[in-house]
């Protein structure tokens, strides 16, 4: 004997009431003020229009910490002789895993019986194996967060010149450093010297910048390359692009062509981290004097 549309209602209705008296609390089952109402209305007048699908959702718990997971569920008129129409959902899910948990579910509901109820199946298939699926989402998610912590690298450029005297190339030398976000100094006199420290690029732009067109007396001595995960800022050995002016050796008077004090730039090279740096630029080691 053929199954009538009624039939499927009526046992649609009676499963409804059963996962309502297992799911009691508000928010635990979801689903249209008029759904069962509608359904109603048709069971006792079978001439009328067929009533709106049933459909309803389920917050299931699942594992110990209680995950939500929501189960969407939509009933064929001919539910049970018809499969119903799932599909479980996270916010903890990413779409892959989402994907996988919903082939495992449909799959699982396939190999029932036809005919006979499987929303409890359903309910409970969800609760035994969101788990991993869930677990799994989460590495991701750790995983992927730790992948894209963006890596920066400080470089560090030691650069000597024959000498530093002219305003417009001092000028030029700061206005760059200053656009590029640099840190370091300019020692002006003879010689002279600069370092400029930030990001890679910006320190590899500041050399090409100054030394074009014409500077020909000048040479990067060492280069030092820090990569941090965090901000490059923490690596700095300055806080800011400094204008150096020690005291001239000996006494010159309006000469320009006067050695700077290297006894003093020492004692400054010493007080940010980089004595080391001093035989680098010179060729000798670096002695301060007894006072």
């Amino acid at each position: 004997m053929a199954v009538t549309v009624r039939e499927c209602l009526e046992l649609q209705l009676l499963e409804l009431e059963m996962l309502l008296s297992m799911f009691p609390k508000k928010g635990e089952i979801n689903l249209d003020e008029d759904a069962m109402p509608g359904v109603q209305r048709y069971l006792r007048n079978t001439d009328g229009a067929l009533p709106a699908q049933l459909g309803y959702s389920i917050a299931v718990d699942v594992g110990e910490a209680k995950e939500k997971v929501e189960l969407q569920v939509l009933l064929p008129h001919m539910y049970p002789h018809v499969a119903p129409q799932l599909f479980a959902r996270s916010n903890a899910l990413h779409r892959q895993q989402q994907l996988q948990l919903n082939t495992g579910l449909t799959s699982h509901i396939a190999s029932l019986e036809s005919g006979e109820l499987c929303i409890c199946e359903a309910v409970q298939w969800v609760k035994d194996n969101s788990l991993p699926y869930l677990e799994n989402s989460k590495f991701s998610s750790e995983s992927a967060s730790k992948e894209v912590i963006a890596k920066e690298t400080l470089h560090r450029m030691w650069i000597y010149s024959h000498h530093i005297y002219r305003q417009e190339l001092r000028k030029k030398i700061f206005d760059c450093a200053k656009k590029l976000n640099l840190t370091g100094f300019c020692l002006t006199g003879k010689p002279g010297v600069m370092c400029v420290e930030g990001l890679r690029e910006n320190c590899e732009e500041f050399w090409h910048a100054i030394r074009y067109p014409n500077w020909k007396h000048i040479s990067c001595k060492h280069v030092e390359s820090v990569e941090t995960e965090g901000s490059i800022d923490n690596l700095r050995l300055f806080h800011a692009f400094e204008d150096l002016q020690f005291q001239a050796h000996g006494d010159y008077g309006l000469r320009n062509d006067y050695h700077m004090d290297l006894g003093q730039f020492l004692e400054f090279l010493k007080q940010h981290q980089s004595g080391h740096i001093f035989q680098i630029l010179f060729g000798v080691e670096g002695k301060l004097s007894d006072k």
